[in-house]
């Protein structure tokens, strides 16, 4: 395989930090993944030792790309979730590459998933506009028209029945309230109906952990576009940022 045609991409979470190398024509890791606990306290400097080891691991020496779990305008990651406050309004791609000496594209995390998903994953070669909406923790959204992504939507945020979406809809809501499948649909159906009347999707691919289970609850999800489980699960992330990286 040509180095061309292979890119890197590392996933920033809370818990940990992963990244590989990845099969841009194919949309798959290259070789086996390494990941690495977040170091706490997660600062922008002690994340961007473990991203070194990381790259310093594969030999990596090019630019590459990098998910964070934060809005991330022009380099700047303007939020923080699940890492250290000191992130919010820290120029990540000069932090990366000051400690690493190799340059970084950082996007939102769920942006480089939803990237992938439609490249590679549960919405190839769809030609629409494509809600990817992963449910975890929070519930995080990337948006794809035509190919294009409009970046840090921040769905999970909207304000719904006076409530903060995510701490309704997300999966942790359902297990910190120990909602049954069906309980949780109501929830997500009056979520993403909120949403197909302000963006008109073609396609929901939902993401997260709890898309392996999909035949378990959506049939208690009522919506008018198709609602589908995403594909390429917990690599989605280092694929995507890989992909746009390489672009």
């Amino acid at each position: 395989m040509s180095r061309k045609h292979v890119g890197l991409g590392i996933d920033i979470g809370g818990s940990g930090i992963k990244g590989a190398p990845v099969d841009l024509d194919k949309g798959r890791l290259a070789d086996d993944r390494l990941r690495i606990p977040t170091p706490q306290p997660s600062t922008p400097e002690a994340v961007a030792e473990v991203v070194g080891q990381i790259l310093d691991h594969f030999g990596w020496k090019e630019p590459f790309g990098c998910t964070f779990p934060a809005v991330v305008q022009h380099g700047v990651t303007q939020t923080a979730a699940n890492v250290d406050k000191s992130w919010i309004g820290a120029d990540a791609h000069h932090v990366i590459k000051a400690v690493t000496g190799r340059k970084a594209l950082v996007v939102n995390d769920a942006d480089a998933a939803g990237v992938a998903e439609v490249e590679f994953g549960a919405a190839k070669g769809h030609k629409g506009t494509v809600l990817v909406s992963t449910l975890g923790t929070g519930i995080g959204s990337a948006l794809v028209i035509g190919g294009r992504l409009v970046p840090n939507t921040e769905f999970g945020h909207l304000e719904i029945d006076g409530a903060d979406a995510e701490t309704r809809a997300a999966d942790s809501a359902r297990e910190r309230e120990e909602l049954s499948w069906e309980d949780w649909g109501a929830r997500l159906t009056r979520y993403f109906q909120h949403i197909e009347n302000l963006v008109w999707p073609d396609l929901i691919v939902v993401g997260g952990g709890v898309s392996k289970k999909f035949s378990r609850w959506s049939p208690y999800v009522s919506t008018r576009t198709e609602l589908v489980p995403a594909e390429l699960l917990n690599e989605a992330g280092i694929i995507g940022a890989a992909m746009l990286a390489h672009e």
